[in-house]
């Protein structure tokens, strides 16, 4: 699986950012999962707010909100992140400190 409108393919992962970094390694965790995914790009035409990648893996909905060197989800994205699980999805906010246990929590959710 590719990940659709994924931006970090044409570039090289060292002339990435550390979240770009973090993002590539939640794509790979997920291709070898066999996940379906997809940036969720607003562009100024979407809604604000809503995770970077958007997940399928065994019928369970995934919203993943990437982060680098500890950083935290601003107060929309949160709020955006317990309405997935209000609704019964996953919500994550992966960083460098849980992207290895990523594969572990997500075949948590079945």
């Amino acid at each position: 699986m590719v990940c659709r409108n994924n931006p970090h393919e044409r570039k090289g992962i060292d002339l990435m950012t550390p979240e770009k970094k973090v993002k590539v390694k939640i794509c790979k965790i997920l291709d070898k999962m066999g996940a379906y995914y997809f940036y969720a790009s607003t562009g100024g035409y979407g809604s604000s707010g809503v995770p970077d990648i958007i997940a399928c893996y065994q019928g369970r909905f995934i919203g993943i909100e990437a982060k680098a060197n500890r950083g935290k989800p601003t107060a929309l994205q949160l709020k955006n992140l317990n309405d997935i699980k209000n609704c019964g999805g996953q919500a994550l906010v992966v960083d460098e400190s849980n992207i290895n246990e990523l594969e572990l929590l997500i075949s948590k959710f079945k």
